[in-house]
């Protein structure tokens, strides 16, 4: 896990209302998270967020047509809202944030902390080297 991008993700978390950030690759694992949260509950987080990215992709035409491009997937619980966005090739940004949140503000600070991250939230697939454990 990356601790300079764990503490990059707290800018996520300036918007009131907002609780935890992480940052997952593709294939579910945990890239980086906010300093509120456990490790084990992460990861576990973060192959959720990695489902429910592929998921939103699949169901894109029922928005309205095949060449519908996944941009967030938000998630509303009545303790709070889930927000997922791309952070990237092959990387996803997850925020959680209470009720009372702000939707446009925290979707408008995950936009920017993506863009400030840049290529840092760049993750490369995963490739068989040909090699065993």
């Amino acid at each position: 896990m990356n601790t300079e991008l764990s503490w990059m993700l707290e800018g996520a978390l300036e918007v009131p209302g907002a609780r935890h950030a992480i940052l997952v690759s593709a294939d579910g694992l945990l890239m980086a998270r906010s300093k509120d949260v456990d490790k084990d509950h992460a990861d576990t987080v973060a192959a959720a967020m990695s489902g429910m990215q592929s998921l939103s992709r699949t169901v894109a035409g029922f928005s309205g047509g095949a060449a519908m491009q996944w941009r967030q997937t938000v998630v509303e619980f009545d303790g709070g809202w889930v927000f997922l966005i791309s952070a990237g090739e092959g990387a996803y940004l997850a925020v959680s944030a209470s009720p009372s949140v702000d939707m446009a503000d925290i979707t408008f600070r995950m936009q920017q902390l993506v863009a400030q991250l840049g290529k840092a939230l760049t993750t490369p697939p995963r490739e068989n080297t040909g090699t065993q454990a």
